[in-house]
């Protein structure tokens, strides 16, 4: 389990003086050394792979080979042969997709990153992981009525760009050292948005227009949604969408009508374009986050104004083009 241990108090008497003595705070290796390997929660399975990450080159001028092969590459070898090893490149397939690259830059990865690590590596022990996803799983199956199932790794990585997603349900990770990685937002807001993809992927890969612009645009905006009602409301609708500042949900709403317009016509598109990757193109180049996001959250909100509180619910089982049409987000604008 992920716990941090932090050491305890112990009473005792000596001759006929009471005194009490507390033990010293455990080493991250020791509070690693009583992390398991892996944790099961209904469905979903957890590999804690940053674990022996570290523990591989915690004693000085050795560096353990073998536990990077059998604990890191193994375990999750799906992950690293088919996400990492294809969705970064030919230069760095060989990185990932077998153990020689693997152990590779293993041995100089935490090393050369050893105080960020730490602390990344400190702070999830502390906020009892296991105990975050049970709470959310039984939650979720709750309010969702679904029961996804995924293997997820947390680990580090030389190359990010997953963050905390994957390729598919089996081949997911969360990369505790992604640039500018909010850790406890990702823990506690983004297992709701992530647990939402992996019960509407089945579903959403029946619809013919699965790969288009608009499909992909609901899909991220319907998880966005959905950690806003998992939360009853609580948080923000723009903490919702990628942790958004007040004023950049603002900066959205005043250019709305604007970004339709322009973006609707990328609706069908199944190749790259200004909608899904406005960084590239800058369609908007003064948009804050990922648009796709935003506009996503806004057809999926008009959606359910349209049909009542709950009826998000509906949104699992429907094609993306009946979920737009059932929006009536264009007439809403024009209103």
């Amino acid at each position: 389990m992920l716990v941090l241990f932090v050491g305890f108090t112990f009473l005792f008497s000596c001759s006929s003086q009471r005194r009490s003595v507390q033990s010293k705070p455990m080493s991250l290796k020791d509070s690693l050394n009583m992390v398991s390997d892996s944790i099961t929660v209904e469905g979903i399975t957890i590999h804690n792979l940053f674990k022996s990450q570290i523990l591989a080159d915690r004693e000085v001028g050795k560096f353990d080979s073998t536990m990077i092969l059998q604990n890191v590459y193994l375990p999750h070898k799906q992950l690293w042969d088919s996400c990492y090893g294809i969705i970064f490149g030919s230069d760095n397939a060989s990185k990932f997709n077998n153990s020689t690259g693997m152990i590779k830059w293993n041995k100089t990865l935490y090393p050369e990153n050893k105080s960020l690590f730490d602390a990344k590596a400190k702070a999830l022990l502390a906020m009892n992981l296991d105990s975050i996803l049970k709470v959310n799983l039984t939650k979720f199956n709750k309010m969702a009525g679904y029961k996804p199932t995924a293997i997820i790794s947390i680990l580090f990585t030389p190359v990010q760009g997953i963050g905390f997603g994957g390729c598919n349900a089996e081949q997911f990770a969360l990369e505790l050292n992604y640039e500018n990685n909010d850790l406890d937002y990702t823990i506690n807001k983004g297992i709701p948005h992530e647990l939402n993809h992996l019960a509407y992927e089945p579903n959403r890969m029946k619809d013919p227009k699965h790969e288009t612009a608009l499909a992909q645009t609901i899909d991220e905006g319907f998880a966005c949604y959905f950690t806003w009602a998992f939360f009853d409301g609580t948080i923000s609708k723009y903490e919702a969408v990628e942790n958004m500042s007040e004023a950049e949900w603002q900066w959205y709403i005043s250019h709305e009508e604007e970004i339709f317009q322009k973006v609707k016509v990328y609706f069908d598109e199944t190749a790259d374009n200004p909608l899904l990757n406005n960084n590239k193109f800058k369609l908007f180049p003064d948009a804050p986050k990922t648009l796709f996001y935003w506009i996503g959250f806004r057809i999926i909100e008009a959606y359910v104004k349209n049909h009542g509180k709950d009826s998000w619910i509906e949104i699992y089982k429907l094609t993306s083009d009946e979920i737009y049409r059932g929006s009536g987000y264009a007439d809403q604008l024009s209103q």
